[in-house]
């Protein structure tokens, strides 16, 4: 079992290495994920999320850059970046997120991001996200279309 004090600091170098099952390991069964692009994921369907976007990014130019990880036995926070460039527009997008995070038995039970979402909409989407990245509208529609990716996702893979 990974210790808590060491368990953000393993999720982001897995993360680097885009190794899904070393991340997961780090979640508890009753983990709840959130963020602007996915909204809430609990259990597997968070950890399937980190699956299919590391599955994703294998063999592109994604990078990431993580600092300022902190954490105590109950809870925890961390900066990261994200450098990729988004697959649907060929766009080069910078992501700047703020993590926080509650443990429970040693694990991530509550881990949420929070970005600018405008801000990645301007540069994943160009003129569209500069126009409508900002509207609870463009949000709803991201939100329905990532987990509409998740749930082809689980189905390819099945339960795991």
């Amino acid at each position: 079992m990974i210790k808590s004090e060491n368990c953000i600091a393993t999720f982001y170098m897995a993360f680097k290495e885009l190794d899904a099952e070393t991340m997961v390991s780090c979640y508890h069964e009753e983990v709840q994920f959130e963020d602007p692009a996915f909204g809430m994921l609990d259990g597997v369907r968070a950890k399937n999320m980190w699956r299919m976007l590391c599955s994703s990014q294998q063999g592109r130019d994604f990078i990431v850059a993580v600092s300022d990880i902190s954490c105590d036995s109950q809870t925890g926070k961390a900066h990261w970046e994200a450098f990729y460039t988004f697959s649907k527009t060929g766009r080069k997008v910078h992501n700047i997120i703020d993590a926080k995070f509650e443990l429970k038995d040693g694990k991530i039970i509550r881990h949420t991001d929070r970005f600018s979402l405008y801000r990645w909409a301007k540069q994943a989407f160009g003129i569209s996200g500069l126009l409508l990245g900002w509207t609870p509208f463009f949000r709803k529609k991201l939100q329905r279309q990532t987990n509409r990716l998740l749930d082809k996702f689980e189905q390819k893979v099945g339960d795991t």
